[in-house]
This record gives structure tokens, C-alpha cells and sequence, in this order.
């Protein structure tokens, strides 16, 4: 039958709507429907019974489209990415697994290497001086009980007003351009160490806005991993964003604040803080098992557990959890902890999430609520640019889902 095999006819191979269908990864009416806007051209074949479709066109716009639609029933979309990976809990980047990544380079250096391709031992990121400045007295004006995300938020905008080249997309300038906003965008935070280096790896640099607490080596290989192993998760909903407004050729700038947005939620960036929270109670109270019973009853989940990527551990929680041990201040933070794990084990089995190791990592070093939340802000920068880098390769605007209207039935009378 025409409609099942794939015909050979003038100008090369022809396929049919299933065929076309299954090399797009679409279903058969998204078909017609890339016909419709102009995308596809279809053509029916003398005695055929439906449409054919030049094979090099469809390879072609699945090229361009990098876009997958699952023919199974839930219309959720995929996006065809060589960033991340996620698979049996382990996490990988490039195909390199993120634990063997942080236990072996820095975040700027892993950075670089997912912009670029190379890795660049030793690389420090520097924040040009009129964007430092712009960013510093946006941070500045704002009210004193501001927290460090509305800080972050306004530093990136105050960054964007003073770079006349942030409408380039070339790939070069987006990385240039990457280089300066992170290190921006953590040295224009308020700091506890007036004389910090800003020649100092961003880690160290990151900590003195954090906490007041000295650091040593073992607290800034946590930090540092931290930063690596947060870079990016799949196609998180920021992370999405960024896509979204990439696709419709936002500026770097743009798109990161696009993913600060999307951060926002508390079923997001916002959840290490319900996690820190959760743990300054257990060593308040000194026993997880009356912090749980007060989750399960308000029928809230306990922070810092379970992620529905992982069936087991987070392998980020994992990766943190053991440079933790080698931190004696954060000993009692981590018992509390393994204390929420385990008490939440008799209920049902859920594993810790990097909430909680982050947690632990923020609490015992006297770090604020929001803390983690700014940490994994400024490391989620670096993969969002990666991200930016990968769809402003793609065509243009094809982040465009169509509406399904369920409105009233027009016409309407004029309210």
C-alpha cells in the first residue's frame, strides 16, 4: 500500500506520513501540520492513497528541528541535546560522568569544557570592571532585606546594559560573554571578606558571599563540586525556559534571566532552602523522627528526598555526601541527615536528593536559607549558556507549541 511503503519516484526517495512520522519522531498529524505552515511539502502519487514526502526534506527539517514528540499518548515534548544524560542514576555530561568531572576539575574548568570542547586547566573566570560596577550599585540600591536571588536577578540586567555586543550570537562572543557574567554575577554580591581577590577561583570568591565562617580546603572542594555537579540536569523547567527564549534569539543575558524566573519556584531552585530548613529543625529538636511526623501529617513531602529521575540515590547527593565526611563541622548536620533518611525509610523508601546534601553543606557552615538556591543559580548559568550555545543552532522559533482552545465557542456577545 502507498500509505505504508516508501515510493521511488522523480527527485529521489518518497516516504510516506508514517514513514516521515517515525524519521521526524512526531506524530502522523504533526506531519500535516508542518505541511500547513510551510515546513513540509507533500505530494500524492498517481494511484496512491495519501501524501508522500521527499526523504532529504525530512531529514532536513529533523535536522533542524531537533525536536522529538513521543507517539505515545501525553503530548509531553523532547529535546535532542548532547549536553546531559541522565541514566541509571549516574548523570553524565558529554558522556563523562559529573562525579569523575568534579572530583577531578573545577567548576570553571568544566565550564569551559562544555562551551567549548576543550579543557582548559587552570582557567579562572574575571568580571570586566564596568559590568562589576553597574551590577554593584544595581545590587546596592536595592532594599537591605533583599535576598541574593533579587540580587542576582538585577546584577544580570545591570551586566546586559553595558555590553553593546550582546545582540552577537556568534558562538565565540557567547562564550566571551559567559566568561564575565558568572564571575559578575558572584563578585557582585555583598562579601563578607572586604579584601577578597577577584583573581581567586570562583569558589572561594563564592564562599565569603555566603557565609562569614573561614574556609578551608575540604569546605571549598565541596563547594567547588557542588558547582560542577549542578552546572545542568536534563531539561529541567529553567533550563527549558532558556531554551524557549534562546529559540527566539535572546541574548545571553536575556536567557539567563529567563532561566532565574523559571529557578524561582519552590518546586525548583527554591528547594534546598525547605531542605536547610528541615535540617536546622532536626538539630534544633534533636531528633528527625518528630520533624518527619509533622511533614507526613501537614501531608507535605519530607525536603531533600526522593527525585523522580533517580529510582536510587542522586549520584550529586552521593558525590557530596562523601566530600562531607572529610568536613568535621559539617559531622553533626550530616547525622541529622542520615537521621531524616532513615526515619523516612520506615514510611516509604525515598532516597536523599542534592537538597539535602547541599543542605548539609550550608547549615553546618552558617550559611543562610537561600543559600543553596544562590549556589545552584550561579552553577546553572554555566549550563544554561551551553544550552543558549546548542539551540541558537536550531531554526529559529521552533520552541512554538500549538494552543489547543478550550474556550467558548465563538462568536460572543461583547462583554
Amino acid at each position: 500500500m502507498a500509505d505504508r511503503e516508501a515510493v521511488q519516484g522523480m527527485g529521489g526517495q518518497r516516504l510516506s506520513t508514517r514513514e516521515a512520522a517515525d524519521r521526524l519522531g512526531v506524530k502522523p498529524e504533526t506531519v500535516y501540520a508542518y505541511v500547513s505552515r510551510g515546513q513540509l511539502t507533500s505530494r500524492r502519487e498517481p494511484g496512491g492513497r495519501g501524501s508522500t514526502f521527499d526523504a532529504k526534506e525530512v531529514d532536513a527539517l529533523a535536522r533542524r528541528a531537533g525536536r522529538r514528540e513521543p507517539s505515545t499518548s501525553g503530548g509531553e515534548l523532547a529535546v535532542r541535546t548532547g549536553i546531559t544524560l541522565i541514566d541509571r542514576d549516574h548523570c553524565y555530561f558529554r558522556g563523562v560522568d559529573t562525579s569523575e568531572l568534579a572530583a577531578h576539575y573545577s567548576y570553571e574548568e568544566v565550564a569551559e569544557w562544555l562551551w567549548t570542547g576543550e579543557m582548559r586547566p587552570g582557567i579562572h573566570f574575571a568580571a570586566p570592571q564596568d559590568a562589576l560596577s553597574a551590577a554593584g550599585r544595581a545590587v546596592q540600591a536595592l532594599p537591605t532585606h533583599s535576598g541574593p536571588m533579587d540580587r542576582l536577578r538585577v546584577a544580570v540586567i545591570a551586566a546586559a546594559a553595558t555590553d553593546p555586543l550582546r545582540f552577537d550570537l556568534s558562538e565565540d562572543t557567547v562564550v566571551e560573554t559567559a566568561r564575565s557574567l558568572i564571575p559578575t554575577l558572584v563578585d557582585a554580591l555583598p562579601s563578607h571578606a572586604p579584601k577578597q581577590r577577584t583573581a581567586d577561583p570562583l569558589a572561594p570568591r563564592l564562599w565569603s558571599r555566603l557565609t562569614a565562617e573561614p574556609a578551608d580546603a575540604a569546605v571549598l572542594r565541596v563547594l567547588d563540586a557542588a558547582l560542577v555537579l549542578l552546572i545542568d540536569h536534563d531539561l529541567a523547567a529553567s533550563t527549558f525556559a532558556v531554551r524557549v527564549a534562546a529559540s527566539a534569539r535572546a541574548h545571553p543575558y536575556a536567557i539567563v534571566s529567563a532561566g532565574f524566573g523559571a529557578l524561582d519556584g519552590v518546586l525548583h531552585g527554591a528547594a534546598s532552602g525547605l531542605a536547610h530548613r528541615t535540617l536546622l529543625e532536626v538539630l534544633d529538636r534533636g531528633n528527625a523522627a518528630a520533624v518527619v511526623a509533622d511533614h507526613l501529617r501537614a501531608g507535605r513531602r519530607v525536603p531533600g528526598l526522593g527525585h523522580p529521575l533517580y529510582p536510587g540515590e542522586d549520584p550529586r547527593a552521593r558525590t557530596l555526601f562523601q566530600l562531607l565526611e572529610d568536613v568535621p563541622r559539617a559531622r553533626r548536620a550530616l547525622e541529622a541527615a542520615r537521621q531524616v533518611i532513615a526515619t523516612t525509610a520506615r514510611h516509604t523508601e525515598l532516597h536523599a536528593n542534592v537538597d539535602l546534601a547541599l543542605a548539609v553543606l550550608t547549615v553546618s557552615t552558617g550559611m543562610p536559607t537561600e543559600a543553596g538556591e544562590t549556589v545552584f543559580a550561579i552553577s546553572r548559568t554555566a549550563g544554561w549558556i551551553a544550552h543558549a550555545l546548542e539551540e541558537y543552532n536550531e531554526r529559529p522559533l521552533r520552541m512554538r507549541p500549538n494552543g489547543q482552545y478550550h474556550g467558548p465557542r465563538p462568536p460572543q456577545p461583547l462583554p
